[in-house]
């Protein structure tokens, strides 16, 4: 049976998960979980994408149909991506 399921990771700057949620919901994701991270990222990492790299971070792990995922992640990229203040990243995976 195809898994009919993925699991979005979302990282981004310390107090963004609210917007993160946000945005999965208004794509129809019902829920999520907030970890605290730390992000350790060196000087150089800064240089390559011109950015100033905030080490508090937040993951948030949402599991959604995979007919709604693109959409999600999409509208993480324009609400937190990393030309926005909360410098955000999402990718997905499959889960069984």
């Amino acid at each position: 049976m195809p898994n009919s399921h993925e699991l979005i990771l979302c990282i981004v700057n310390q107090g963004f998960s609210d917007s993160v949620m946000e945005a999965a919901k208004e794509c129809g994701a019902s829920g999520g979980t907030v970890l605290n991270a730390r992000g350790t990222a060196k000087e150089e990492a800064e240089k390559l994408f011109n950015i100033a790299i905030e080490p508090k971070k937040e993951i948030v792990m949402i599991v959604v149909d995979k007919k709604i995922k693109e959409e999600i992640l999409h509208a993480l990229y324009n609400k937190v991506g990393l030309n926005t203040p909360g410098q955000g990243i999402a990718f997905s995976v499959p889960v069984d």
